[in-house]
């Protein structure tokens, strides 16, 4: 089977080419990094394999994403590359390209965004583009698919008809006769099968990592640093250039300077366009900061007010009307007994159906969340945060993680590996669990719904604000202690403003919110009966009183411990132990225990357990205490370290009882 790899910077529409060419969907959103890893899919027709790599601006890595695709290119047999340009920025793009035409193997170029090309003035010759790389160039907008049919055609009857042998097809550019000679002299010492050795000696020399360590398997190191030491003052004294590495990615600028000066024409000049003169304003270092907040303050108004709360209430109108009365009828026409009713009703309604009446609300947050992905405003605020997050020794490009953690901390911990700095990709993974997640969502929604009708989008907005500010206050503590590191380089990619197209909304909220309601159908269920067995059951034996039960004798030792903290009950303690599995469990422990039939009675219920200070200390709590079980395993992944894993669960559990301690302890000091 064919295998066709698709490449390119990051932005230039990877993931919206791949949905196309393979008929099937993965993540896209507007902004640098959605790929973090390669994504593997068939071609339309059964025609090869398209894989997905990490988004490049070159194949000499300076990132974990970026790693993954350079050993991917030297460890994995590949048929042809499908090299994907932004027309619009072009010059930048080429780069990539001239490195991947030199590496060697077929090279298909799809030449994307098109209109957004035409849009600020710019004529691309094709034909011409095509002649001077001596590769196809194909002309395609992937966003609406248009010339992407002759791009499927071409990438496969290519790979049929004119490949052949794919180490044979080079593209050469001359780095001057220093370098010249250099790489004949270290291609002589490489193996016959290696693929591409001109290539190899140009990386090396120009310092990837990947390519050394692969280099110095087959060569002596020793000889290789006196090569690379030897070649560099050759270059330093023959063309006075300080850095050899600097020198080869002048001498390539200059070559893509000649190409695009020949095929590309300026039509007009010197016109702002509407992706600057949006930038003027939210971008504004005094502005940037109040219109984010501002918008995820009418995000929150739409979730919890203007949309959610109806859309809520009629979910859990039919989950505990026609629904729960079908099941009843159901159940007593097979004579099943109490204790099955119990089970179904006092466990599975009150668990999974208290949980799934937030479903609205959570699909509306997505929504809104991918709205920010799609149109290109995330790029922006990480951005606007740049300056903020240098003072804490972190850059801007280390708060889109975070932004993605809104949804959940899991995918947000994951798209950490953009991040260039190895200590700052770290300080990254272990502060972003202080994001508020989805899962957590539910918990505020409960608590907002009860105590704080009339300001439920400011309170909830306050949460996440304080999970931000606290994650910046300790990456300041961390990176000057634990963490200390180098600085570093914010570069991020603002792409133009575009209106997201709605079917790519729906899905990419849809892709968001199923894992979500999948787990209320699977961990959330097994969970549910799982807490009504140990509330129904005791030392007693079965059915005793919920007081006397095997959870209340879990929930107790935890509820002393929270005393301080104004929510000392062992309701609480149970529901915060099931909490670390999901956080959504929170709410369906909390329905269980206190036996609610609707989401209503739960909320009065609560009422009478809490005050609006302990509601407050409670939902902070929920916020900052230990990751749940999904962000623990994906945090030791990503580290590779059981200590910094164990250092996450145990340090966020230290400010959680902190915060919420100060929280109650300042409240009741101005008498709430």
């Amino acid at each position: 089977m064919r295998e066709i790899v698709l490449a390119g910077n990051p932005n230039t529409g990877k993931s919206s080419l791949f949905n196309v060419l393979t008929g099937s969907y993965e993540y896209v959103g507007n902004w640098a990094g959605v790929t973090v890893e390669k994504k593997v899919g068939q071609l339309k027709e059964g025609k090869g394999q398209l894989i997905d790599l990490p988004g490049l601006y070159s194949l000499n890595p300076l990132s974990h994403d970026e790693e993954v695709a350079s050993r991917f290119l030297l460890n994995d047999s590949l048929d042809c590359i499908l090299n994907v340009v932004d027309a619009s920025q072009i010059e930048r793009n080429l780069n990539l390209t001239m490195q991947l035409l030199e590496y060697g193997k077929p090279v298909v170029i799809a030449l994307n965004m098109m209109d957004v090309a035409k849009q600020r003035g710019m004529e691309i010759d094709v034909k011409r583009l095509s002649e001077l790389l001596d590769v196809s160039v194909i002309p395609v907008v992937a966003r609406s698919g248009k010339g992407c049919d002759v791009l499927l055609r071409t990438i496969t009857e290519d790979t049929d008809n004119s490949f052949g042998n794919i180490c044979e097809k080079n593209h050469y550019i001359s780095y001057g006769e220093v370098l010249e000679k250099a790489f004949a002299e270290l291609t002589a010492k490489l193996p016959e099968q290696i693929c591409s050795p001109r290539w190899m000696a140009v990386q090396f020399l120009e310092g990837n990592p990947v390519v050394r360590a692969v280099l110095e398997d087959v060569i002596d190191a020793e000889w290789l640093a006196q090569f690379y030491h030897s070649t560099e003052q050759s270059v330093r004294e023959t063309y006075g250039v300080s850095q050899l590495s600097h020198y080869i990615r002048n001498k390539r600028s200059e070559y893509i300077k000649e190409i695009v000066a020949q095929c590309l024409t300026r039509t007009k000049e010197g016109r702002s366009t509407l992706t600057e003169r949006i930038d003027r304003v939210v971008t504004n270092k005094y502005l940037g900061i109040p219109i984010f907040l501002l918008f995820m303050y009418v995000a929150f108004k739409l979730t919890f007010e203007w949309l959610g709360v109806p859309l809520s209430d009629m979910v859990d109108g039919f989950i505990n009307g026609p629904l729960k009365n079908i099941t009843e009828q159901l159940l007593n026409s097979v004579g099943a007994t109490s204790f099955i009713k119990s089970m179904i009703f006092d466990g599975v309604f009150a668990g999974v159906g208290g949980v799934l009446v937030f479903v609205p609300q959570i699909l509306i947050l997505f929504l809104i969340i991918s709205f920010i992905e799609d149109s290109g405003y995330m790029a922006r605020i990480a951005s606007v945060m740049d300056r903020l997050m240098e003072a804490v020794s972190l850059n801007g490009k280390a708060f889109i993680p975070m932004i993605i953690g809104f949804g959940c901390n899991v995918p947000g911990i994951m798209a950490a590996r953009t991040i260039e700095q190895p200590k700052e990709r770290l300080l990254t993974i272990i502060l972003s669990p202080l994001m508020s997640c989805s899962a957590r969502l539910s918990v505020y929604s409960l608590f907002v719904g009860i105590f704080f009708k009339s300001n439920q989008a400011l309170i909830v907005l306050s949460l996440y604000v304080m999970g931000i500010v606290l994650a910046l206050l300790l990456a300041k503590l961390f990176s000057s202690t634990i963490l200390k590191q180098q600085e570093s380089m914010f570069v991020v990619e603002l792409p133009p403003y575009r209106i997201p197209q709605w079917k790519t909304l729906v899905r990419s909220t849809w892709d968001k919110g199923k894992g979500f309601i999948r787990k209320a159908g699977t961990f959330i269920f097994g969970g549910s009966v799982m807490i009504w067995l140990l509330s129904y059951m005791g030392p007693g034996g079965f059915d005793v009183p919920m007081n006397e039960s095997f959870l209340a004798m879990i929930g107790k030792g935890v509820g002393y411990l929270l005393t301080p903290l104004g929510f000392g009950t062992w309701q609480a303690g149970a529901s915060l132990i099931t909490g670390f599995f999901a956080k959504e469990v929170v709410v369906s422990t909390m329905s269980i225990i206190y036996a609610a039939p609707d989401t209503q009675a739960l909320q009065d219920l609560l009422a009478g357990q809490f005050t609006a200070l302990q509601a407050y200390a409670f939902m902070a709590f929920i916020l900052l205490y230990v990751p749940c079980l999904a962000t623990v395993g994906v945090i030791r992944k990503e580290t590779m370290s059981a200590r910094w894993t164990w250092f996450s669960v145990l340090y966020s559990l230290v400010i959680a009882y902190s915060i919420s301690l100060a929280i109650v302890t300042i409240g009741r000091a101005f008498g709430f």
